[in-house]
């Protein structure tokens, strides 16, 4: 349990714990650099190049309530010793799998065990830090998921360049043999006073629902957004989250306390988070296809020159800067800067020296300012928004809100690509156009976060 003074291992702790949190970011995107050998090698057809890639997003993402929920209920540090065992073992079996069955089946146990991790990773970090440490402990999170999102293309090319593609998995078994010891020895324990009944029924229900949402946001670029395919899995999603929210407000014990979202401070973050990772998200998607196919850079030069944005945010909040600039403008105004200068940042991209690298640099450094002040602002408004114990359903509702906005916003970005080309445009101008859609997310994102969250400063005055 953290004291007043917070955990006197507070910092090795959160070191631990980021560790485990960049295995499993990393693992988000370091299998698409595989694509090649695994073609050759396993005889995977695109199907099933789609189905490795696309499991352990889909149950990740599914189970990201559920695994918040279970964590306050049965301990945050049980959970995350759970989630390195899986996330370790699923790892040696994608290693050595000698068929794009068992690969599949692996990913998808990766991803119960990232689910876990992501979970309760921002939740231990909220239980050992004080008040006043917490922004800078959630900034040097945040740094690590820009580290992880930015980080798979990059590892996963110098580990190919080097070894046959099994050891892109089993590169993750000591680092999850480390951090299980870690954890054992230095983690505290920490749960729910109530213990609260379980909610099977909440959780099979958001499971469904979450993974059915973002099955039909995947498929709709490949499949078309009017495919019976895409359109059934929409369908299904709206109903079961809606059986889902029904459920939530007619028990007793919640999993998702729905009451959560009569609060503006964390209606205001929620509504921020979503349009930030919609712009984010689908810009990140667009800029890969602008540096390969506009610029003509090679997928390991292109993975290099987006590096600059994970910089930017690595060393705002490694230095402190960001906590600095939250502490001095508070919430509303960090949120609304944050996301005003990763607008502009997609605009840069979009408008400045578009035959060179130079605006994309540019953009890329305002979105990495950006979202070093803005996202540990929000996922700070949101997880103080909620009570302690609740800790962990908190870190859910953020990783999912993450999840749903990155996906959206490669789904929405990559239809405005498509109509344009189809229209009649470049390639590079449909990009720009995406990518100026984007900015207008964020940046009404801006206004609706920041207006939120300073009403609910006045009324909590």
């Amino acid at each position: 349990m953290s004291t007043s003074q917070g955990h006197p291992q507070r910092w090795l702790i959160l070191g631990v714990i980021c560790l485990a949190q960049l295995t499993v970011l990393l693992d988000n995107t370091v299998l698409n650099v595989a694509i090649p050998s695994l073609t050759h090698e396993l005889h995977a057809a695109t199907s099933d190049i789609q189905w490795m890639i696309n499991a352990y997003s889909l149950v990740q993402s599914g189970l990201l309530l559920t695994a918040g929920s279970a964590a306050d209920r049965y301990g945050r540090k049980k959970m995350l010793v759970a989630g390195l065992a899986l996330f370790g073992i699923g790892s040696l079996v994608a290693g050595l799998a000698g068929s794009t069955g068992q690969l599949i089946a692996a990913r998808a146990g990766m991803g119960v065990g990232g689910a876990l991790l992501l979970t309760t990773t921002l939740a231990v970090a909220m239980q050992i830090f004080t008040p006043e440490e917490q922004p800078k402990a959630i900034g040097i999170w945040s740094a690590v998921n820009a580290l992880g999102f930015a980080g798979g293309p990059l590892i996963g090319g110098f580990v190919l360049n080097h070894f046959w593609w099994g050891a892109i998995f089993l590169i993750n078994i000591p680092v999850a043999a480390l951090g299980l010891i870690a954890v054992v020895a230095l983690v505290p324990e920490s749960k729910s006073p109530g213990g609260d009944r379980p909610d099977l029924l909440g959780a099979v229900l958001s499971t469904i629902g979450m993974a059915s949402l973002v099955f039909a946001i995947i498929s709709g670029p490949s499949h078309g957004w009017t495919s019976l395919r895409v359109l059934a899995m929409a369908a299904a999603a709206v109903l079961v989250l809606g059986a889902f929210t029904w459920w939530e407000s007619r028990i007793a014990e919640p999993m998702l306390d729905l009451h959560f979202f009569r609060d503006r401070r964390f209606t205001g973050a929620v509504a921020g988070a979503v349009l930030l990772m919609f712009g984010m998200g689908g810009a990140m998607f667009l800029l890969t296809q602008h540096l390969q196919f506009v610029l003509g850079y090679g997928p390991l030069e292109a993975g290099l020159r987006t590096a600059p944005l994970a910089l930017t945010v690595v060393l705002l909040n490694f230095t402190g800067l960001s906590a600095k600039w939250y502490a001095r403008l508070g919430t509303p105004v960090s949120v609304a800067l944050g996301m005003v200068l990763m607008a502009g940042g997609l605009v840069a991209i979009a408008e400045v020296d578009s035959g060179g690298y130079a605006g994309t640099l540019l953009g890329l450094v305002l979105i990495g300012a950006g979202a070093a002040v803005a996202n540990p602002a929000m996922a700070h408004a949101i997880m103080s928004a909620i009570p302690a114990e609740k800790a962990g359903i908190g870190a859910g509702i953020n990783g999912t809100l993450a999840e749903f906005g990155n996906g959206l916003g490669v789904a929405v970005l990559g239809a405005v690509l498509s109509s344009s080309v189809a229209s009649g445009e470049s390639l590079s101008a449909g990009l720009g156009a995406g990518q100026l859609v984007g900015a207008v997310a964020v940046l009404a994102g801006a206004f609706v976060a920041a207006g939120l969250l300073r009403r609910a400063e006045r009324v909590s005055v």
